[in-house]
This record gives C-alpha cells, sequence and structure tokens, in this order.
C-alpha cells in the first residue's frame, strides 16, 4: 500500500512557542497572565540583529509571526500554521500527550512556589529511610552544587522540583548508589500517584563527585511518567504495524506506552546528529518522533532569551541540513509542546500556541493555513496519511492539505 508519506518527522523545539493563547488570561507566572506572552518573537526582539534562521523562514515561519531577522517569501515545498491548545495546561506532557490526541481536562499538579507538602515528604522518608534536603524549586546543577556536599555527607535525598509538573530526587551515584535512588523514585512515583499530589514525572537525577566544584550529573537519569489515561495515536499506529521512532524524552513522557524504539540524548545537537542518523539510515514506515529539551531546561526556564536565540540559530543550521538528505516520499513537522518566553516574569512555561512548519520536497503547493484547534491535529494527519482514523475519544482533525500536496 502506498502512503502520501512513508516517513513523517515530528520535531519538537521544546517551549518554542508563538504568540499568547486566548485564555491566556487564565494562566499565571509570578503573579501575572500569559496574556502578551510570545516565546519566538520576544527572543527575536532581544537578539542583537534578530533571528538569523535562513531555512525556518525558507518555509515560512515569518507568515506566523513578525519575527524580527525573518521576512515573508513564498515557500511551495511547506505548509505553515499556528495550532492552540484544548487541553488544561501548559507543560510538557499535556502538550506532547495531546499532539497525539489526548485531551487533558485536568491539570497535573505542580509545586514551584511552596515546594511538596510536608505530609509528602513525610511519607518520602519514613518509606524509604533516607532525609530529604532541598524541597524547593531550582536548578538541577545549581542545587547539587549548593546541597550535595551535605547529601553525600548524610547520604540523604536532594527533593526539588521546577515549572513543570515533577518532582526530582538527586543523590551521588557512588554514595547512594543507582540502584538505591530508582527504588526511591520508584517509591516516590507511587506516593504522587494520590489526586491531592497528581504529579506528571518523577526524575532521577544522579551525579558523580566529591565536592562542588566537581561535581557532574551523569546519563543515568530516570523518568518515571504517568502512562497516558488512554491509548494515543501512536498505539494506533504501533498496533497497524507502523513504526514509532521516539529520540529524546518522548518514551518517557508516555511512559514507553506505543513506543516501537526509543533513542536516548544528551543535548539538542545530539538529538539532531541521532535524528538525521534515523533520516539517512533507517527504512521504516511510520513515525520518527523527537523532543529538543535544551530550549526549555537550559534557556527558557533560565530566562536567557540571547541563549535561546543562539539555540534556535544553531538548530536552524541542523534543520537546514535535515532538508537536505530528505526522500521526496518524507514529511518533517517543526513544533513546540508549549511556550517558555524567557522575557516573561517568573520561571514558569507560558500558555502559548505553537508553530507548525510542515515541509516535504514533494508538496508543490505550500501555503499559509488557518489556525489549527488542536495539537491533536498532528497526530491525526499522521494516522490519516497511512490510511487510519483518528480514535472518537481522541481530539484532533487531519490537515488535508498537507496530505493531498
Amino acid at each position: 500500500m502506498s502512503f502520501p508519506y512513508k516517513r513523517i518527522f515530528v520535531i519538537v523545539a521544546d517551549s518554542a512557542g508563538i504568540g499568547y493563547e486566548p485564555d491566556a488570561d487564565k494562566f499565571f507566572n509570578a503573579g501575572h497572565t500569559d496574556v502578551g506572552s510570545n516565546t519566538f518573537v520576544h527572543i527575536a526582539e532581544k537578539m542583537p540583529n534578530g533571528l538569523n534562521i535562513p531555512n525556518m523562514n525558507k518555509i515560512g515561519i515569518a507568515d506566523l509571526a513578525d519575527i524580527r531577522g525573518t521576512h515573508k517569501v513564498s515557500h511551495p515545498h511547506s505548509y505553515v500554521a499556528r495550532a492552540r491548545e484544548v487541553s488544561n495546561g501548559k507543560d510538557t506532557m499535556t502538550g506532547h500527550w495531546e499532539m497525539m490526541g489526548i485531551n487533558t481536562k485536568i491539570p497535573f499538579k505542580t509545586f514551584t512556589d511552596t515546594g511538596f507538602p510536608k505530609e509528602l515528604i513525610d511519607e518520602l522518608e519514613k518509606r524509604t529511610g533516607h532525609k530529604v534536603i532541598g524541597n524547593c524549586a531550582a536548578s538541577g546543577t545549581q542545587i547539587i552544587k549548593d546541597l550535595g556536599e551535605e547529601q553525600i555527607r548524610d547520604n540523604s535525598l536532594i527533593v526539588y522540583t521546577s515549572s513543570d509538573s515533577v518532582l526530582q530526587i538527586a543523590a551521588s551515584e557512588e554514595v547512594t548508589g543507582l540502584e538505591e535512588l530508582y527504588r526511591c523514585c520508584e517509591i516516590a512515583r507511587e506516593i504522587c500517584m494520590k489526586p491531592e499530589w497528581m504529579v506528571g514525572r518523577v526524575i532521577a537525577r544522579p551525579y558523580v563527585g566529591k565536592t562542588k566544584e566537581t561535581f557532574k550529573r551523569t546519563t543515568n537519569r530516570h523518568d518515571l511518567a504517568l502512562k497516558p489515561s488512554i491509548p494515543t495515536a501512536m498505539n494506533v499506529l504501533m498496533e497497524n504495524g507502523f513504526m514509532t521512532d521516539c529520540v529524546g524524552k518522548i518514551s518517557d513522557i508516555f511512559d514507553g506506552y506505543g513506543v516501537t524504539k526509543t533513542t536516548k540524548i544528551v543535548s539538542n545537537e545530539d538529538g539532531m546528529d541521532k535524528t538525521i542518523k534515523e533520516l539517512t539510515e533507517e527504512d521504516f514506515t511510520g513515525l520518527c518522533f523527537v523532543n529538543l529539551v535544551e530550549f526549555d531546561s537550559e534557556y527558557g526556564h533560565r530566562r536567557d532569551p540571547i541563549g535561546y536565540g543562539k539555540a534556535l540559530e544553531r538548530f536552524d543550521i541542523r534543520v537546514g541540513e535535515f532538508m537536505s538528505k530528505m526522500r521526496e516520499d518524507d514529511l518533517l513537522i517543526i513544533t513546540a509542546d508549549h511556550g517558555n518566553d524567557p522575557t516573561w516574569p517568573g520561571t514558569d512555561h507560558t500558555r502559548e500556541k505553537i508553530p507548525l512548519l510542515m515541509y516535504s520536497p514533494s508538496i508543490k503547493n505550500g501555503r499559509y493555513l488557518e489556525e489549527r484547534v488542536s495539537f491533536g491535529d498532528i497526530g491525526a494527519t499522521v494516522l490519516e496519511n497511512f490510511k487510519l482514523k483518528m480514535p472518537n475519544n481522541l481530539v484532533g482533525e487531519p490537515i488535508k492539505e498537507v496530505l493531498e500536496k
């Protein structure tokens, strides 16, 4: 059976939103609503000469917003649109789950401002046998510098969170040990299943070193995420014999549910290296779903617009490399999962629309498309491409123009 596209690559530039949502007045950052946030536009305004992203410019990103450094062009090989979020949230899991069809109506719990409740921490200490230190929102590298020597001395657990719905536990690989850290995270995952503490992810953050000057996180991170409540578009693909090839933290976000293959990465550059390797060396039929997290973790939460802008410029170079190696029957979709405007108050995500840049050498009538009503249109388009139907309990409508070419 032939399909419009044999392989579809969805690359998520984590947090690269492109304008606040109509309901942004209901979402807050440090006491301010998200009305007015725009990750792409505000980064470009902070860059000395705007954003230098010629490859994304070539496929039409300037149609989506007035991004300093870009200009509108004819782009016959690509369709572009913005998409709104129907789910109640602005976090990683909510955004990615909606791309694959899930409408999250009850948002995951966050503990950014207060840390985790005493009752939760008390239960974690009792069941693990370790004292908990930290219990605040923090940079993972900084809190290890601040508390790592104490953690090693007492064999305690450094517990911290972020603006996401996440409980992270850092401990020394050499003192606490990986297996013990993972055991403690399993206990935390069980505790955080209670409705009042329903956290999206528990993450083990092991490190090595003896002093604050030598501490370094290792690659033995381990995520314990909630499994999607219902099967997603990825499950439909897998059950019908199509590939669901996940690069980066996608498998963790879905707790492996609907995932055929997963590839771990350590950075955006490593992620693009491995995605390009999938493009050039793997002959599959189905979806390659990629998350590049550093935009969010390294620059958005740290409120570094210049660093974020430079990361987008480096990504754009890799986008050009990727497009140059694509086959006629490949489709590339560049998107995001939420916003994280580094010029906005606080350190939280921002409630934003996402870009949809949809490119293939075989598209001939590319143009700007009207705004989509759900991130789920991505998953619906993937399923429609492979002659599969989106289940009625999932959200999303296929983007017909992309499939008609």
